[in-house]
């Protein structure tokens, strides 16, 4: 296919996948219970961390932190004692267990207490175009208290060469509007113009069948070339294509 063949391909698969008939089987589902932007960030945020590995686990871990919450994640992390955090105890999903899960709850209250938002404290310093080299810092930040080493691991770095697929998906969530009402574009400092798409084995493997990407590795530098060809095929939306690169990967095995 020519660029414009491949453009009309991508966008038709674009609105097949990007409906609000895919939320309840996706890890979005778990913000989509919420209306309160606070609530909708927050539960974004727990829920993108664990997202890897089979979906339904992911939404059965995904509705275990919502009860740990009380289902008021923003009243919960703003008001919760130590005592509250029992609650956690028992908490594993894949490697992300109780003591990761307590450690993000108590860090997401100190920056609530100190932040109108998690928008505000991870887009501290940021530059417009440099939106990898700000995940780099705002793990830096969240990890600037006493922590165990492990649960490091949950946060990726893009300078470190990691594709961050997930805290990509989060930024989509939460930055991305349209009409049809999936990406909810609560967040305003960023343009989706400088979002980077949510690389992962299926949307990479897509990706390279129709020679958006040449890189083999599944890491930032694939997602800084995927990024350059998408732009090109949208430059104010590009990651409105990881619709179209998930959707033939995981639902037609492209």
């Amino acid at each position: 296919m020519n660029k414009e063949e491949l453009k009309a391909f991508l966008d038709v698969k674009v609105e097949e996948y990007n409906s609000s008939n895919f939320i309840a089987t996706d890890p979005i589902s778990i913000p989509h219970q919420f209306s309160n932007p606070k609530d909708i960030e927050i539960s974004a945020f727990l829920i993108a961390i664990i997202a890897w590995g089979n979906r339904k686990a992911i939404l059965k871990s995904g509705e275990k932190m919502l009860k740990i919450m009380d289902y008021s994640p923003y009243d919960f992390i703003m008001n919760h004692s130590p005592s509250d955090l029992k609650a956690c105890d028992g908490f594993v999903h894949r490697t992300f267990n109780a003591t990761d899960l307590n450690f993000f709850l108590n860090r997401l209250q100190q920056l609530y207490q100190s932040h109108d938002s998690l928008e505000d404290f991870l887009l501290n310093n940021h530059k417009t175009g440099q939106l990898q080299l700000t995940l780099h810092h705002f793990k830096h930040n969240f990890f600037s208290i006493p922590h165990e080493k492990r649960t490091e691991k949950h946060l990726s770095d893009p300078l470190k060469n990691s594709a961050a697929k997930r805290l990509n998906m989060f930024l989509r969530w939460l930055v991305r509007k349209d009409k049809n009402g999936v990406d909810f574009g609560i967040w305003k400092q960023i343009k989706p113009k400088e979002l980077s798409c949510p690389l992962d084995v299926h949307s990479g493997r897509v990706a390279r069948k129709l020679g958006l990407l040449n890189r083999q590795q599944t890491d930032a530098k694939a997602v800084k070339e995927l990024d350059t060809k998408l732009r090109q095929l949208d430059p104010q939306d590009p990651v409105k294509y990881d619709f179209a690169l998930f959707g033939l990967g995981v639902f037609e095995q492209f």
